[in-house]
């Protein structure tokens, strides 16, 4: 056994279960805020199943903010991880599927299966997919045929490519005249309140594969981070474990974009910030993303229903409103490392 395994594991459970904790209490919040006057103690006898416990306020309780409160942390967790693994295979902290146009394809693709009439699963799910894939063969495309791996290339022309979609986006909107134009015009800013317990199980068990996937390939990216040919020196498959992880990490994005709309920053909030608190091992970060993205993604949704006097607010401006200073923050950074 290498030596370092028994420090390694010790450290893996003490970060999960930290931030475990802290996913738990985001969601106690989650479920017992919201325009309902209930006090804590409330909600605690309805989710311990009290004899006394109100009935109405058990059924808004499981029908209405636990599955959104579900969404919330697989949508956290999906984007947190997708951000890190995107930030791993370019080696640039910018990286984000957001930022990359990866949830922009994405959301062409939703709009497109949403305007056909197609049901969210597998309909728009699919042509949700087909659309983050297109975005990122485009992407590479446009890079000149660079490899998969060069930063720089790669960036800019996501952002170039976010760039259309969302003109594609407003076109498709503007060419729609009916009532959904509504729904999606609210959806596109990040929308959970559509949230279904039935739905959300789909997407649990579209995802939850790919979050193992991603956690067996974590000290590939380690890897990764040391270089092409150090990698392919201590025996990674560049080309195949980048694709693997391309492709799943797309899918990811494309499934939560399906249900949830555009949401961005949060793959540059919470990667960045875990990374300065756990440091850069892949084997500890992909599990903190997953929990600290899920428990991030569960506050901002509840400080987008308690905030307005009247009704609520997407939960994609709160994320912008926090990530894209950030983002501006860690651009001037490496502006001025250069």
């Amino acid at each position: 056994m290498n030596p370092k395994t028994p420090f390694l594991l010790k450290r893996l459970f003490t970060v999960s279960f930290l931030l475990l904790l802290l996913l738990l209490g985001a969601m106690f919040l989650g479920l017992s805020l919201g325009s309902s006057e209930n006090g804590v103690k409330a909600v605690w006898q309805s989710l311990s199943g009290a004899r006394d416990a109100d009935s109405m306020l058990s059924a808004i309780i499981w029908r209405i903010r636990f599955p959104r409160v579900v969404l919330a942390a697989l949508v956290g967790a999906t984007l947190s991880l997708g951000g890190l693994v995107f930030q791993a295979l370019l080696r640039n902290p910018l990286a984000e599927a957001y930022i990359l146009g990866i949830s922009g394809g994405s959301a062409v693709g939703a709009i497109i299966g949403i305007l056909m009439g197609l049901s969210r699963f597998p309909g728009v799910s699919f042509t949700a997919f087909a659309g983050s894939m297109s975005t990122l063969l485009l992407i590479f495309l446009i890079s000149s045929g660079q490899t998969i791996l060069k930063k720089d290339s790669l960036l800019l022309s996501g952002v170039m490519i976010n760039a259309f979609c969302s003109s594609i986006i407003m076109f498709l909107v503007s060419m729609t005249y009916d009532s959904r134009l509504h729904n999606i015009m609210f959806w596109l800013m990040g929308d959970l309140s559509t949230a279904d317990i039935s739905q959300v199980g789909i997407l649990a068990a579209s995802i939850l594969p790919c979050f193992v996937l991603i956690f067996c390939l974590s000290n590939s990216m380690n890897l990764l981070l040391l270089g092409k040919e150090m990698a392919q020196t201590m025996g990674v498959n560049i080309k195949f474990v980048t694709v693997t992880l391309l492709v799943a990490t797309s899918f990811m994005v494309s499934a939560t974009v399906c249900h949830c709309g555009l949401i961005g920053f949060v793959g540059l909030v919470i990667p960045h910030l875990l990374r300065l608190l756990f440091g850069p091992d892949h084997r500890v970060l992909v599990p903190a993303c997953m929990l600290g993205g899920g428990a991030y993604m569960v506050f901002c949704d509840l400080l987008a229903r308690v905030l307005p006097e009247q009704g609520e607010m997407p939960a994609g401006v709160i994320t912008a409103m926090i990530g894209a200073p950030l983002f501006i923050f860690l651009l001037k950074r490496s502006d001025l490392r250069k």
